[in-house]
């Protein structure tokens, strides 16, 4: 029995386990997001993100680099390594935690898995601050109409007085034609 164990097994023993949680690490910290199980995605926020608070540790150079020795222990990958401690770094150091952020995509056809994306928060260009406004103003909504000046006010009558002319005519035409039809 499973008692009080916390650590989500995926199905594999523990040298399998970790190699797994690392390649995925790795990925995530040099993709920005990767597409996986909803399973793993979990188990990899748990796993990553204090990977990703070890980076804001490091006042003086010792600490820097035995920070650098700590991560690259967990991910053995230079690559991912480097690439955390100078781009991602300066751009999580003001956030307290909630680096990775899951986002659900539904089911993978073949054997019904759930699937979902991980990503780093900071480098996502749709939610973010870095997101670029849009060109188009919003849609505005009709509720709550503004009132109405005096300029709008005479253009507006002389739309619908311009409208109804027409209208009028029409229904003059429809009249006498029914008039002939009987």
């Amino acid at each position: 029995m499973r008692h009080g164990d916390k650590i989500k097994n995926l199905g594999r023993k523990k040298a399998h386990r970790e190699a797994l949680l690392s390649n995925l690490a790795s990925a995530l910290i040099t993709h920005k997001r990767i597409v996986t199980t909803l399973a793993k995605a979990k188990a990899l926020r748990t796993y990553v993100e204090p990977l990703l608070t070890k980076t804001k540790k490091g006042e003086t150079k010792e600490q820097i680099s035995h920070q650098h020795r700590v991560v690259f222990s967990y991910l053995q990958n230079k690559a991912a390594v480097k690439e955390l401690f100078t781009v991602v770094a300066p751009k999580i150091a003001s956030r307290p935690g909630g680096y990775t952020r899951i986002i659900k995509l539904g089911i993978r056809p073949g054997d019904n898995g759930e699937i979902a994306m991980i990503e780093l928060v900071d480098f996502n260009e749709i939610y973010g601050k870095t997101a670029n406004v849009a060109t188009e103003p919003a849609k505005k909504t009709r509720r709550g109409r503004p009132k109405k000046s005096a300029e709008t006010t005479e253009a507006v009558t002389t739309t619908e007085t311009a409208l109804a002319e027409p209208a009028a005519t029409q229904a003059d035409t429809t009249s006498t034609e029914t008039k002939a039809a009987e």
